[in-house]
């Protein structure tokens, strides 16, 4: 009877030592597949986004189920313009943390590439309801984008109309906005919108083109002239430039 409970003690000691070796292992394996993890986070915020897909994997083969983990390697992915990889690990992300929102917009961000406008928007819808998402205003510019994708005015105006009540003059609601009403054929509203991003963001050469073409469309030719030059002067050599050129060129004889 003693030795049996000799045998016991010793088996449930040796049982205790794996474990505790076993769970040393995994801190040890999750330690280092954060480092890699955060080594690629830097590479992308660079841009070197293949050396950040190395890091990223070589942190995914140590310690796979992070959710974060699999949101970086979409967002190197995608910026690298592999979207299907993108979105096959920015779905591994939200299948390990639903609640993952930035890793939810980023999936939206994707389908928008893809111009799977319905798909794109159903991802921002459940990040729009979060009311904890620290910011809301890009993913109801986003919104908006996409409906203005889809040609649904009405509602890429509410949404963007949102994202402003969100932050006061963010950039990107005034000029996806002034777009929206240039596509209702509301210059006048358009060019208020556009005046006010070119002030907010005055090194962004789009928001000067579109500004032209709502002052064109309102018959301020000398304005939209001037804006045409600014993209020019903003960006020469640029494709963007060169239409604005030659836009620029057509209305010269207006004014």
């Amino acid at each position: 009877m003693k030795k049996t409970l000799l045998v016991g003690a010793g088996c449930l000691l040796v049982i205790s030592l794996l474990f505790a070796c076993t769970s040393k292992n995994l801190e040890e394996q999750k330690a280092k597949a954060e480092a890699s993890k955060k080594l690629g986070e830097e590479y992308i915020k660079y841009g070197k986004y293949r050396l950040a897909i190395k890091e990223l994997k070589k942190a995914e083969s140590l310690f796979a189920d992070d959710s974060f983990l699999q949101d970086d390697l979409g967002l190197a992915y995608y910026y690298m313009g592999q979207l299907d990889l993108a979105i096959l690990h920015f779905k591994k992300a939200l299948a390990l943390n639903s609640n993952n929102a930035p890793a939810r917009n980023h999936l939206g961000n994707a389908y928008m590439q893809k111009k799977e406008w319905d798909k794109a928007i159903e991802q921002y819808k459940i990040v729009s309801s979060d009311l904890l998402y620290a910011t809301p205003q890009f993913v109801l510019s986003n919104l908006g984008l996409a409906y203005f994708e889809k040609k649904e005015y009405l509602l890429s105006e509410k949404n963007f109309l949102q994202a402003l009540d969100a932050q006061k003059d963010f950039d990107r609601a005034l000029y996806g906005l002034g777009k929206t009403y240039m596509a209702m054929e509301r210059a006048p509203e358009a060019i208020l919108k556009l005046e006010r991003a070119a002030q907010v963001a005055p090194d962004a050469p789009p928001v000067y083109f579109e500004l032209a073409k709502a002052y064109t469309m309102n018959r301020e030719y000398k304005k939209a002239y001037d804006s045409y030059q600014q993209v020019v002067n903003l960006n020469p050599g640029s494709p963007l430039a060169d239409r604005a050129a030659l836009e620029a060129q057509k209305i010269k004889h207006l004014f």
